[in-house]
């Protein structure tokens, strides 16, 4: 005679190996995609490292270009005060 605790004895260890076994299946998986994630990340990293050391290039010789431009072409910033101050006070400027 057959009693209800021995037939889901089987059920029971099928069960909790299936949960051991799936608990390791997600072990490994996180572990896949964490390496997935970092293998492209760093990769992503690169690209950006890459990108902007390209633009840095560029954009050293516009600069040193511009300042070049306005330094000739613009007034100090003293000259400018002085023409200012002489505004507001309704002196003309000298003429040399």
């Amino acid at each position: 005679m057959n009693t209800n605790g021995s037939t889901k004895l089987p059920y029971l260890i099928v069960a909790g190996l299936g949960a051991i076994g799936g608990a390791l299946s997600v072990l490994l998986a996180r572990k896949e995609s964490r390496e997935y994630i970092r293998e492209h990340g760093a990769k992503g990293l690169e690209y950006l490292s890459q990108t902007s050391a390209k633009l840095r290039e560029r954009t050293a010789g516009l600069v040193g270009k511009g300042r070049e431009l306005m330094s000739g072409c613009c007034a100090t910033t003293d000259t400018t005060g002085e023409s200012a101050t002489r505004a507001e006070h309704g002196d003309k400027p000298e003429i040399h």
